[in-house]
């Protein structure tokens, strides 16, 4: 089944007893992310909160934060979606009546590319007199937020020359009724269109869709390659022409079947301070001058229902839709590089922290050029660290990817650093903004016996008097927990430079508010706290001509430092406020 709008989606969701209304009034600082976020960990259903303090309209959280509803949104799994898109293109490079005809389902899907025209969008039932933003239930998530923003914009814009459409996602700080920030990230399609207006002094016109169907969200989320609208490839996922209508104040189409549509303007040269935020990162995002967006119209349905999400500390929503969009389009990665056989980007380090890459090298070394390719490649460019295994590895699973790197990585032969990359705008471990440093591990090789265990000091404090907690992972990497603000690059050093340790493969010290015990909070703490170029230690460094050799242990210096953001808690009475309303939210 496809879904033309959001309202339907949840109405099935709800028949399914996939979505609880909550009829208590709730406050939209907070409060709700403290539900949301417990919610999306529990595995909870859709909450729909029907009385949001200050708002006039109900508030959707959690929309696609499950599997099952990604499933149910796409009417099949993401990557069957992407395996179908595959095995199309590479059809209709050798076409024949026979091909055109197995393939017959994706073809007819594919036309649904183009949109169709709405003389009478539902988005357009409403034409606020007097525009005011101050009547939605937007967020304010986490306790030290600049201010309240909204967090699921589907923004549009247009090439100023080309006139190509471009729909993303981007932080919209609210200052006002009638004015938010524009948080245009680095490699965002948005962006590209406010610097080419700017630079011919023009203003540019966006029109931001609220509660979009879950196949235009989706396609928004998407790392599409640059120049394909989003808007137009929403009706291949949702097999469905997406509607759309003429926008009353300025020249752009919008979704005609959306919640809300705020039209306005970005003018040239203006910048106004946005943020600090929580980000997905898991910390707060430094606060920076961005462009401004003035609103100029809202419309929106009789009765809209307003969708929001939480970006914080994994778990959240953003991993279901991050995993669907690379389900998705992963395979699509074959047609660029037939030697890559499947990638996966964890959502516990943000995504773009952490890239594992199954590769079957057809001549030397071809997995290097693989991975220095990608490290070229749309926002794959801002990844921090790949790892490179065999074909055979399940790229997605921790335990087998460390298993690769025992047997496989030879730090002389198999480590590269790129000091000087393109960085993450929201990576704040670099010495500058948009400055950062790759790193390749390339764990690829002819499997050798992986041998016995990796022998350990009966107690590490022996060696680092500073360790509090330790654990070995997978035989592979010790995660070693320190307490913030101490020594932790001295302790490192001792650690690697140590002959007792000399077996492991890899040491990464992490502060003290990150649980090495839990997987995923592990990983979030060390992939999101080093800079490769500052943070890395081996146990010794030579120079071969101006080529530097690494040896032996590496470490990863992935503890708390001054001048980090600090991490997204919420505060004990939001938390105990929440505990005690728990059974009536729920009653």
């Amino acid at each position: 089944m496809s879904y033309s709008d959001l309202q339907t989606f949840l109405r099935d969701m709800e028949s399914e007893g996939d979505l609880i209304r909550i009829t208590a009034e709730v406050d939209p600082e907070l409060e709700i992310t403290e539900i949301a976020t417990r919610a999306v960990k529990e595995r909870m259903p859709i909450l729909f909160f029907e009385n949001v303090r200050g708002a006039r309209y109900p508030l959707a959280i959690n929309i696609l934060a499950t599997e099952k509803r990604i499933e149910r949104a796409l009417g099949m799994h993401p990557e069957e979606f992407g395996e179908d898109l595959v095995s199309f293109v590479e059809q209709a490079n050798s076409p024949s009546l026979r091909n055109l005809w197995r393939n017959r389902k994706t073809g007819f899907r594919m036309l649904n590319i183009r949109p169709k025209k709405v003389r009478r969008p539902a988005v357009q039932q409403v034409v606020e007199d007097t525009p005011d933003l101050g009547h939605m239930p937007i967020l304010k998530c986490w306790p030290d937020d600049g201010g309240r923003f909204i967090t699921l914009p589907l923004v549009t814009s247009r090439d100023p020359i080309t006139g190509k459409g471009n729909m993303g996602i981007y932080r919209m700080h609210v200052y006002d009724g009638r004015t938010t920030g524009m948080h245009m990230q680095i490699t965002k399609g948005g962006g590209y269109h406010y610097q080419i207006a700017e630079k011919f002094g023009r203003d540019l016109p966006m029109a931001v869709a609220l509660g979009g169907d879950p196949a235009l969200l989706l396609a928004a989320v998407m790392p599409l390659p640059e120049g394909i609208d989003e808007v137009a490839f929403s009706g291949i996922l949702r097999n469905k022409r997406t509607g759309i209508a003429r926008a009353k104040s300025i020249d752009l189409p919008v979704p005609a079947n959306a919640e809300f549509i705020i039209e306005g303007v970005v003018p040239a040269y203006e910048r106004r301070r946005e943020g600090p935020f929580g980000d997905h990162f898991g910390h707060y995002s430094d606060a920076h001058d961005f462009p401004v967006f003035h609103v100029r119209a809202i419309t929106h349905r009789k009765n809209p229902v307003y969708p929001a999400t939480v970006v914080g500390r994994p778990p959240q929503e953003d991993r279901y839709l991050g995993d669907a969009a690379q389900q998705a389009l992963n395979p699509l990665m074959r047609l660029i590089h037939p030697e890559v056989k499947d990638l996966w980007a964890y959502y516990e380090s943000g995504f773009h922290h952490l890239l594992v890459v199954a590769v079957s090298s057809r001549y030397t070394r071809e997995h290097i050029k693989t991975a220095l390719g990608m490290l070229g490649q749309g926002q794959l460019a801002l990844t921090k660290a790949i790892i490179l295994v065999n074909d055979d590895v399940k790229v997605n699973d921790p335990a087998a990817v460390l298993a690769a790197i025992r047997r496989n990585f030879d730090t002389p032969e198999d480590f590269q650093l790129i000091a000087r990359a393109p960085g993450d705008t929201l990576d704040f471990t670099t010495v500058k903004r948009h400055h950062g440093s790759k790193m390749i591990i390339d764990a690829t090789g002819g499997d050798p016996p992986l041998g016995g265990p990796t022998a350990m000091p009966a107690d590490l404090r022996a060696i680092a008097p500073d360790a509090m907690k330790w654990r070995l992972v997978g035989q592979t990497l010790l995660a070693v927990q320190v307490k913030r603000g101490g020594d932790a690059r001295g302790t490192l050093t001792r650690l690697v430079k140590s002959p007792l340790l000399s077996k492991i493969k890899i040491i990464s010290i992490v502060s003290d508010d990150v649980n090495i015990e839990d997987d995923v909070d592990l990983i979030w703490g060390i992939f999101t706290r080093f800079d490769p170029a500052q943070d890395l230690v081996f146990t010794e460094m030579k120079m071969r001509g101006a080529i530097p050799v690494y040896e032996g242990v590496m470490g990863i210096d992935a503890s708390f430092k001054d001048g980090y953001p600090e991490p997204l808690t919420m505060p004990q009475e939001i938390i105990e406020k929440v505990d005690s309303r728990w059974n009536e939210y729920f009653q």
